[in-house]
């Protein structure tokens, strides 16, 4: 496949934004944060599969604080809420 290929292919898939973002929770059985000033803001990334090859990465990053949790919004549902979400295959 060439450049212009893959190119063509990226432009005609649907652009859903996702955010990774993680920190220290309060507790294990809620999902606040000890200090939002303190997130840890991975990045925003155009699919869900880049966001979660990024989560995973942190995620096991700090696989020794079980305190310490990564999680990945779906911006594209916050800024078009009337969509239907796509239907996962496998």
């Amino acid at each position: 496949m060439s450049s212009l290929d893959a190119k063509a292919q990226d432009e005609a898939k649907p652009q859903r934004l996702h955010l990774v973002f993680g920190g220290e929770l309060k507790s294990l059985e809620s999902h606040e944060f000890r200090d939002p000033g303190k997130l840890d803001i991975v990045g925003i990334f155009p699919d869900y599969a880049s966001a979660e090859r990024a989560w995973r990465a942190k995620a096991q990053q700090t696989v020794d604080s079980a305190q310490t949790r990564y999680f990945i919004a779906h911006l594209h549902r916050l800024l078009e809420p009337d969509l239907v979400p796509p239907t996962r295959t496998a």
